[in-house]
């Protein structure tokens, strides 16, 4: 199942980006948005071993002046998109583990939300974090709802923060167009 969701996603990018360097950076994202997708869905963690080498490629990305502006931000954008991406995840984790005096999320998720913003510009945070809220409320609820699954259980968030980064790059363009 991962290799076909591999080949789609190659196929995908290629079909809407033909052979650039564009094409090239987003099948190298792909390939660990499939590894983090899979890894946090099964073990609950995101290894540093994929996120860190994520921010590098995302911010070195950013000094590439013949890159698409419209999807990838320049570096000053890409080095706020890092930061603020986690620094909001981790004020979250900060914030609840003083109220609940219990950790709710793990800093993977933040670092993952950093890598996210490097790659895309600070633009694409509070969309990314925002549907990715939406998307998990959505697939857990049912859960919650019949019981299956207390409010108390771990949920690997990584995954839902990929599909919101994704549905971002999708419409990124539209976003845009719309906030600015």
């Amino acid at each position: 199942m991962v290799e076909l969701i591999a080949a789609i996603s190659f196929l995908l990018v290629y079909f809407l980006y033909g052979i650039s360097v564009k094409s090239l950076l987003l099948i190298i994202l792909s390939i660990f948005f499939i590894i983090i997708f899979f890894i946090d869905l099964k073990h609950f963690i995101i290894p540093n071993e994929l996120t860190f080498p994520l921010m590098v490629i995302g911010f070195l990305k950013s000094f590439d002046p013949n890159l698409d502006q419209t999807i990838f931000p320049n570096y000053i954008n890409s080095i706020l998109g890092g930061f603020i991406g986690y620094f909001l995840i981790w004020l979250v984790i900060f914030v609840y583990e003083k109220i609940r005096k219990k950790e709710g999320m793990g800093l993977g998720d933040a670092k993952l939300m950093a890598a996210i913003g490097f790659w895309f510009g600070w633009v694409s945070i509070p969309f990314t974090i925002f549907i990715s809220s939406l998307v998990a409320l959505i697939f857990v609820m049912p859960s919650l709802l019949n019981k299956t699954r207390k409010v108390s259980s771990q949920i690997p968030f990584g995954p839902y923060i990929i599909i919101g980064c994704i549905i971002y790059v999708s419409f990124s363009n539209q976003i845009k167009y719309f906030l600015l």
